[in-house]
């Protein structure tokens, strides 16, 4: 009864189109900003805001880069965490020559660096689709990892070929380095996930996003109705590699604190791509919901035998994650395609025609 349209009438086509038609939505996407912005700062814990929120944010960020290319273009990747390594290292480059210039200008620009260096690795995508184009990305992933190792200038000559985040402030407030307060760097994460979301959801809904849709679906058809392969496919790969390199900066500079060519391998690639499986093709609610699962699991694994009193170590915690992951996959794979994003759209129709039956 609580979530129904009855009497929210639509006087124009703009209300008729919003992304939220319904009142309760709207109310719940505040309810959702109040709690990331104030309930959770004020009665958060510190390993709650550093080693859940904060990596959740990061990965939600770039599983909506990738969501973007797969998910709304049907351009499969698995050089994503190369990507997310491009905007890490483009943001240490910036922050060395430009050290009085605000921090999260720099993230933001070096999301333009990995932009680029996608279309690049996009451009086979013109003549290519499917197995080659995953083929591609997965070279273009070994090269730039081979990069990120072989070319000192990129970590500053360090010793220990890592990337050292130094300290910088915004606004007078410390929000990268070892000083920098968990919640100054949780509300700078928050803000610019938030941001960028909404830039995205409005391009998605945007002209753009309904040429990269019709690709998706059938290119032949889209290019003979007058999209154009060549744009569509490579802004896709531009949008989604600049959502990859601001998540892969924000990830070494506020949460991190240091990174080395091993934070940006193959492995996250692979776990990217199973949040957007798990969370829903071409579904931005979906790229929360499957980072939130992937990331918060091993910790309830973790913590559900400690609270039975049993103790269990970090391989076994490992070892079932992989195994109930892969196992979700596989399900998702056969009954829901669409994911954990599908689902919840279900049970809000369900609610939106309770009691009566569907």
């Amino acid at each position: 009864m609580f979530y129904r349209e009855a009497g929210q009438y639509k006087t124009s086509y703009k209300e008729d189109s919003a992304i939220f038609p319904i009142l309760q939505d709207r109310i719940a996407i505040w309810f959702y900003l109040a709690v990331a912005f104030v309930i959770i700062p004020l009665f958060g814990s510190e390993f709650l805001i550093n080693s859940v929120m904060i990596p959740f944010l990061v990965f939600a960020l770039a599983t909506i880069g990738l969501n973007i290319l797969t998910g709304y273009t049907g351009q499969i990747s698995l050089g994503h965490g190369a990507f997310m390594g491009v905007g890490a290292y483009s943001t240490y480059k910036l922050v060395t020559y430009f050290p009085d210039t605000n921090v999260v200008v720099l993230i933001l620009l070096s999301g333009f660096f990995s932009a680029a260096v996608g279309m690049v690795f996009g451009l086979p995508s013109l003549k290519i689709k499917g197995f080659y184009l995953v083929v591609t990305t997965l070279a273009a992933q070994f090269f730039l990892e081979w990069a990120f190792i072989r070319i000192p200038w990129l970590y500053n000559y360090n010793d220990s070929g890592a990337i050292e985040v130094p300290q910088r402030e915004v606004f007078n407030i410390i929000v990268t380095g070892p000083d920098a307060s968990v919640l100054s760097r949780y509300f700078v994460v928050l803000s610019i996930v938030v941001v960028m979301t909404w830039i995205a959801s409005n391009i998605i809904h945007g002209r753009i996003g309904r040429s990269w849709m019709m690709i998706r679906d059938m290119d032949i058809a889209a290019e003979l109705i007058g999209v154009r392969p060549l744009f569509a496919k490579l802004s896709s790969f531009a949008v989604s590699s600049f959502y990859a390199g601001v998540a892969g900066a924000l990830m070494v500079f506020l949460w991190l604190g240091a990174a080395e060519v091993e934070s940006f391998d193959v492995n996250v690639s692979f776990q990217i791509l199973f949040m957007v499986i798990i969370g829903g093709l071409g579904s931005l609610v979906g790229s929360f919901l499957g980072a939130a699962f992937i990331w918060i699991l091993p910790i309830v694994i973790r913590a559900v035998p400690r609270i039975m009193g049993m103790d269990i170590n970090a391989s076994t915690v490992e070892q079932l994650n992989f195994m109930i992951v892969g196992a979700l996959i596989v399900l998702f794979l056969i009954i829901e395609p669409h994911g954990l994003a599908r689902m919840w759209a279900i049970l809000k129709q369900k609610l939106r025609v309770w009691p009566f039956p569907y």
